[in-house]
């Protein structure tokens, strides 16, 4: 089975590779950091068997990748990966014959859950609860997260991005237990009890 990463965030693609390799004993994971070498890849390799994309690839419209690669290679089907949980977005890229949309920030068994769930020829989308739909909770949010501190922004931001603790730890070369001091802050910033709330209020402020 042989899947291909689409993420500029090399961290989240070591993190979603090891997860992916829980699926058989045969996986193989390519990974490209943007469009031009995902097309790259598809031109080599005809017989990856699925294909998780980013939605918010650096100065790129992830749309247009999407239809690109959906028209190009219509039999691979695609899922999008995204720290976005605008309703919006969900229904835009259904609309676009891709076979699901993921949160980066889900829990490892819930991705797996719906990888699982589309390789087998179902849609995925997150529980509707879970998207953010008025503009008054967006600004609200906001505000709160502004009122963080710099530090403490540059921890949500790698959350809000799908990174484990670990990995922050790691990106901001600082200790793991600071990362988790930190995280505890934001919550009681943002008034929160967990990973998923917290990217849900954070997540427009950086997209």
């Amino acid at each position: 089975m042989k899947f291909l990463i689409v993420d500029d965030h090399a961290l989240f693609r070591d993190g979603l590779k090891l997860l992916l390799m829980q699926l058989a004993g045969d996986v193989q994971v390519l990974e490209a950091p943007d469009s031009t070498s995902a097309f790259d890849t598809l031109s080599l390799h005809s017989d990856i068997d699925f294909m998780l994309l980013d939605l918010n690839l650096p100065g790129q419209d992830g749309l247009a990748i999407l239809e690109a690669m959906v028209d190009t290679y219509p039999t691979i089907p695609v899922a999008i990966v995204s720290a976005s949980t605008q309703k919006d977005d969900v229904d835009k890229v259904m609309e676009r014959s891709a076979m699901g949309y993921i949160f980066k920030h889900s829990a490892s068994t819930v991705i797996l859950g719906a990888v699982r769930l589309m390789l087998a020829g179902g849609l995925y989308t997150p529980p509707l609860s879970l998207l953010c739909t008025t503009k008054t909770d967006i600004s609200t949010n906001a505000a709160l997260v502004k009122a963080l501190t710099k530090r403490q922004t540059e921890v949500l931001s790698l959350l809000v991005a799908g990174f484990s603790n670990k990995q922050i730890a790691s990106e901001l070369d600082i200790a793991e237990a600071t990362i988790k001091m930190h995280i505890t802050a934001i919550f009681r910033a943002l008034g929160v009890t967990n990973r998923t709330q917290a990217a849900l209020a954070a997540e427009h402020v950086f997209t």
